[in-house]
């Protein structure tokens, strides 16, 4: 499981370096890969994590607007950055990914926020993603 933890880590910071840079998370992944291949310093991307970045990219706009509906009090603009990235790497993975139970799901999302961001932030990401745990059936029917 420690492949998988760092695999998600990893599409994560993509996803953050792409944020930050106005920049397509495909071309950051692009980026991540190649950079890996010419450059020995730099770890393999793995592909649990090509999997999760472009997943991501394929379910962004459905994504953003569930967070959106679902973030009480919060718009995606006015959430830290690191907080908004996991909301949406945990989005994905939670209602597209089969592979990985729900709960390792939040539970990753937590540990990142605990690693990466605010206090606050473990609570607000476990909210969040829990509620769209438990609208997951309704969520997938939506998208049929």
């Amino acid at each position: 499981m420690a492949a998988r933890n760092t695999a998600r880590k990893r599409a994560f910071q993509i996803l953050f370096e792409a944020d930050q840079r106005g920049t397509d998370v495909l071309t950051v992944l692009a980026d991540w890969v190649r950079h890996s291949r010419t450059d020995t310093r730099q770890p393999p991307v793995s592909e649990f994590t090509m999997q999760l970045v472009e997943g991501y990219a394929e379910n962004a706009a459905r994504i953003d607007e569930l967070i959106a509906q679902y973030a009480v009090d919060w718009t995606l603009d006015r959430m830290p950055v690191v907080d908004r990235n996991l909301l949406r790497l945990g989005a994905y993975e939670l209602i597209w990914e089969d592979g990985t139970p729900d709960a390792v799901v939040l539970d990753e999302a937590v540990q990142l926020a605990k690693e990466f961001s605010t206090d606050e932030s473990p609570s607000f990401v476990n909210g969040l993603l829990g509620r769209l745990k438990d609208l997951k059936p309704s969520l997938r029917r939506d998208e049929a």
